[in-house]
């Protein structure tokens, strides 16, 4: 994984976690992590899954995208 995504992926988290920012923000962040498709993008779903400061919808998402990431890698 090349840094510039490193960097990407970072921000990302830091804007599905920030509980300041608006659902739709996190939402979307959530979605670009899935979208990124990497092992660390999975890493960063789970993590983000067992974070029970999200919504529980918020939560689910990420369980559903880290499930695409699973199927597509084998």
């Amino acid at each position: 994984m090349e840094a510039e995504q490193i960097d990407e992926l970072k921000k990302l988290i830091a804007i599905a976690t920030d509980l300041g920012l608006s659902a739709e923000l996190r939402t979307k962040s959530i979605e670009l992590i899935g979208k990124i498709g990497t092992h660390e993008a999975l890493l960063a779903l789970l993590n983000l899954a067992a974070n029970e400061g999200l919504i529980s919808e918020e939560r689910e998402l990420t369980l559903k995208y880290a499930r695409e990431i699973i199927k597509s890698s084998r």
